[in-house]
């Protein structure tokens, strides 16, 4: 096709702001898809350093809980546009903003004081001690361990000795 001189600019003018709407919603649209591709049941935990449990989805439904501590780890059991519900370790379920849940994977040492190994086995030497109730980021699930982060400690810990893994 040929154009005169000013077409080709405005053109070319036309073709930069489409690819400039182009970018801009798929930059708009890739988190939003990862977001549901979550689908409920799923481990998240809780992102803010305080977060208010509801009993129903939105902000004119009573607090049931108050939370003050950034990095329990919750269950989503079911969502609603901007809402998740929540089961926190405790089995309490509620309703949460979904800007205060975030995709960080931690878990809670239940039972007694649990040893962390420097490998994923039960012969493995023991490097750390977690008590219940500590929280750690965890990553490289498998086998029946987890590599359990509790801020720079780093260990394995058996899955059947924490809350927020499968």
């Amino acid at each position: 096709m040929l154009l005169a001189k000013g077409q080709k600019d405005n053109w070319d003018v036309s073709m930069t702001r489409l690819r400039l709407l182009l970018i801009a919603c798929l930059i708009w649209l890739v988190p939003h898809a990862a977001l549901a591709q979550s689908k409920p049941p799923y481990w998240a935990s809780i992102g803010a350093g305080k977060a208010r449990m509801r009993t129903g989805p939105g902000q004119q439904f009573p607090v049931v809980w108050f939370y003050q501590r950034a990095g329990l780890p919750v269950k989503v059991v079911a969502t609603y546009p901007s809402w998740r519900k929540v089961e926190d370790p405790d089995g309490t379920q509620g309703w949460m903003q979904a800007n205060l849940i975030s995709d960080t994977r931690t878990a809670i040492v239940v039972g007694d004081v649990r040893p962390m190994r420097d490998a994923p086995h039960e012969g493995a030497r023991i490097v750390w001690r977690a008590a219940p109730g500590v929280v750690g980021k965890i990553t490289d699930c498998a086998e029946g361990w987890c590599k359990f982060d509790v801020s720079g400690r780093i260990g394995f810990i058996a899955t059947a000795h924490l809350w927020g893994v499968n």
